[in-house]
């Protein structure tokens, strides 16, 4: 390996360290572990070191083809402890801002989707359910008078045919009375033997179904 190739390897290693250290702060922070349980953190911290490795190792095969020295892990240390002296304070005022900043828009965009779009279309459906009660409740009424009014029509119409054959009656001879009487009466006995020719078959039929 070349005095360049360790040259580029000592700094990029430099710069990894100061990765790391960053990686880590912002890991912790969107973790929270006082808030979360101890396996979730522990399976967190597996997963994040494993992944911080692939990444270094791969960043170390793009520069030296992955040889590893000595001095890589040196500078690591070098590149984290640059990070924890010098960059730190900075690097986590400018994470909380970018978190805040983020809320806040997120925030705005939910409200303004809210107002925009859920209240009106909630506004839209209540007012269509308002029309279609009213209009119903408006049938409704309209249904009931219009029953009424034909009622009225209907006894208007009927009143005077059945005063007509009241009167239409009293004209007809006595003997032809008789008759028509009896004609009835032999009518609503057909009508009564019917009925109870119904019942007689449903009961039939209810024991048939048992």
């Amino acid at each position: 390996m070349s005095l360049t190739t360790q040259f580029l390897t000592m700094l990029t290693m430099i710069g990894m360290g100061s990765y790391l250290g960053a990686a880590l702060d912002t890991y912790g922070r969107f973790l929270q572990r006082q808030k979360r349980a101890h396996w979730v953190v522990f399976i967190n911290d597996i997963l994040f070191w494993v992944i911080q490795a692939l990444i270094v190792f791969y960043v170390l095969l793009s520069v030296n083809e992955g040889e590893l020295r000595f001095y890589i892990f040196l500078a690591l240390l070098c590149g984290y402890a640059a990070y924890q002296s010098l960059f730190r304070v900075v690097y986590l005022k400018m994470l909380e801002f970018l978190i805040q900043t983020s809320l806040m828009i997120y925030r705005f965009v939910v409200k303004t989707c809210y107002y925009v779009i859920v209240r009106p279309f909630q506004f839209m459906l209540q007012l269509l359910l308002t029309l279609l009660m009213v209009g119903g409740r408006m049938l409704f009424v309209m249904a009931d008078m219009l029953y009424k009014l034909i009622k009225i029509i209907l006894r208007m119409i009927f009143i005077p045919i059945k005063w007509f054959f009241r009167l239409l009656w009293r004209f007809v001879p006595a003997n032809w009375r008789v008759n028509v009487e009896k004609f009835f009466q032999k009518f609503a006995g057909v009508i009564a033997k019917g009925k109870n020719m119904k019942s007689i078959i449903q009961k039939w039929w209810g024991k048939l179904q048992k």
